[in-house]
């Protein structure tokens, strides 16, 4: 008899593996989100379902996941020289990368509604933009950009014929070649001394002839924060001089000259975020470099403000998807594992948290396709008012609830969700740069007080939108008035003590609209339970803090 040495033990198991969850692959995103299938129909844009169901399946594969993740982890690298010592100021990304920046160009989530103009385009585009961004959000800074960028260049038509169909392409090319059909835009404003006061900036932009709008300028400065450095071109602000004006300028600067050469653009280094990972965010140096002018010179913030309304509509929409994706995530984790007897979805105190999260995300998602109608063409002078106001309303507050969201999505996965094997993580340190970038919190409010102060129509057609939703709920309509008594009392204030103030009142417009919103077109279980939650006198602070009393299960059912 052959005896097991004491050297060699047995192969065993020590416990089987129970009680985790499945992997949350092989799902229909679109399908399975009726708020935001719901919302597409309501706005006018049913007939880009087809496509949506065809994203929807796309990103709910385990194989975009995985690319997903590959992207995050191996994240961008920048290559200042080559290995002979030439300068080439490149920036490598994993594969994955491409592959999914691709395919969310080749679905048109970056400039659909532009290619396509007609009732319902801008919410078709929302909505494809917001299934890519659920799963892999960084890449939707240079899609954004790129959709953002239309309105800006059409203000000079001799550039916007050179670049305006390689931007509605739905071709996607990582190099930079001047011979290519497509492009790929990004943004770039800020500088060191000034950050959000952009007209603090020193970068100075020489004519290299007569000068004048479309004409071509030398820019000699730096850029602080230049995301998506390997785009095939920017929009940069500089400070115009000679015969052909002066003053703050907006500029198309192209990373590859129509002769083939490169553009002198040095990428000092890549900024080391919390988040956005996937995304390459850089510091730049001009320096002689090429870039020709758009619209006048001396009115670069008016001329850029048109590409900032629509990036701004963007944060909105991937915190709305973010929301999402938490609210989706925490779902499926707690309804495929149990606790004490009881699976996790089905204790009431799990249950109010996740009904809580279902609310949030169903009034970001709800008030987030309601902007994105606002902005199509076919849009009246009361909509694009509204749309003025509710934009940066919204940006403030839908922004600054994403990050809490997410840290309370990813804590009902338990310990799972602290780990980088689960998307929450990735989802977390993602949240906050929606609330950055695009105007941060102050610049936010502030816009508000302008829009209020040079622009009183705003306000009047913000109002009428609440309006809307007035007799249908006692405690919205109290909500209602406290915000015509905010703005009342915020416009005859001193400046200084207006800015003080300012917070507080868009908070409250921003609980106002969303409860309308709700009220109009969610189920009543739905509206009524966000608005005692949010605007209640037994309002919590928390996630979880829902009156006695909610259809917990009919609010959950929707997600």
């Amino acid at each position: 008899m052959t005896q097991t040495s004491p050297l060699h033990p047995r192969p065993h198991l020590t416990h089987e593996v129970l009680n985790q969850s499945l992997p949350r692959v092989g799902v229909n995103e679109y399908e399975l989100n009726i708020v935001l299938r719901e919302s597409v129909a309501r706005h006018d844009a049913g007939w880009a379902d087809a496509e949506l169901c065809e994203i929807g399946s796309l990103v709910g594969t385990e194989a975009f996941q995985h690319d997903a993740k590959l992207a995050n982890t191996f994240v961008p690298q920048l290559h200042t020289f080559d290995r002979w010592g030439h300068r080439i100021d490149e920036v490598e990304y994993h594969p994955a990368y491409h592959r999914i920046i691709a395919a969310a160009v080749s679905h048109g989530a970056h400039t659909r509604c532009w290619a396509d103009p007609r009732p319902g385009s801008h919410v078709a585009r929302a909505a494809a933009f917001m299934l890519f961004g659920q799963i892999e959000p960084g890449h939707a800074c240079p899609v954004s950009m790129t959709h953002a960028v239309i309105p800006s260049l059409e203000l000079q038509p001799d550039v916007a014929a050179a670049w305006v169909p390689r931007a509605l392409s739905r071709d996607y090319s990582p190099e930079l070649d001047a011979d290519k059909t497509s492009a790929i835009f990004g943004m770039s404003m800020t500088e060191k001394q000034g950050g959000s006061d952009v007209r603090a900036n020193t970068t100075v932009a020489v004519p290299a002839g007569a000068g004048g709008p479309g004409a071509e300028y030398l820019l000699t400065g730096h850029k602080w924060f230049c995301s998506a450095p390997m785009s095939d071109a920017f929009l940069v602000l500089a400070q115009a001089s000679g015969p052909g004006g002066e003053g703050l300028s907006c500029f198309l600067l192209p990373r590859v000259l129509p002769d083939g050469t490169r553009n002198v653009f040095r990428i000092q280094r890549l900024k080391d975020k919390l988040g956005n990972k996937s995304n390459a965010s850089s510091e730049i140096e001009l320096d002689g470099t090429v870039a020709y002018l758009v619209g006048d010179a001396g009115r670069g913030v008016r001329t850029i403000i048109e590409m900032v309304a629509q990036t701004r509509l963007d944060c909105i929409l991937g915190s709305a998807a973010g929301m999402r994706q938490g609210v989706a995530e925490a779902l499926w984790h707690t309804r495929h594992r149990s606790a004490f007897g009881t699976r996790l979805a089905d204790q009431p105190a799990m249950t109010a948290v996740l009904a809580d999260l279902a609310l949030e995300s169903e009034a970001a998602t709800t008030t987030a396709i309601r902007l994105a109608r606002a902005h199509d063409e076919d849009a009246s002078d009361q909509e694009q008012a509204f749309r003025r106001l509710a934009n940066a309303v919204a940006k403030y507050w839908i922004c600054k609830r994403g990050p809490h969201h997410a840290y309370e999505s990813l804590e009902c996965l338990g310990g799972n969700g602290y780990t980088e094997d689960f998307p929450l993580a990735m989802r977390y340190r993602e949240q906050p740069v929606m609330a950055v970038w695009e105007g941060s919190g102050n610049v936010i409010a502030l816009d508000v007080l302008r829009a209020m102060t040079r622009e009183p129509e705003t306000v009047a057609a913000f109002l009428a939108e609440l309006d809307l939703a007035r007799g249908a709920n006692r405690i919205l309509d109290g909500a209602l008035d406290r915000v015509r008594t905010q703005l009342g009392e915020l416009a005859g204030l001193a400046p200084s003590d207006a800015q003080r103030r300012a917070r507080i009142t868009v908070e409250s417009m921003a609980l106002a609209l969303q409860g309308a919103l709700l009220t109009r077109y969610s189920p009543t279980a739905v509206s009524e339970a966000f608005i005692e939650a949010r605007l209640g006198p037994d309002r919590g602070v928390e996630f979880g803090t829902l009156p006695i009393g909610t259809d917990l299960d009919a609010i959950l059912t929707r997600h």
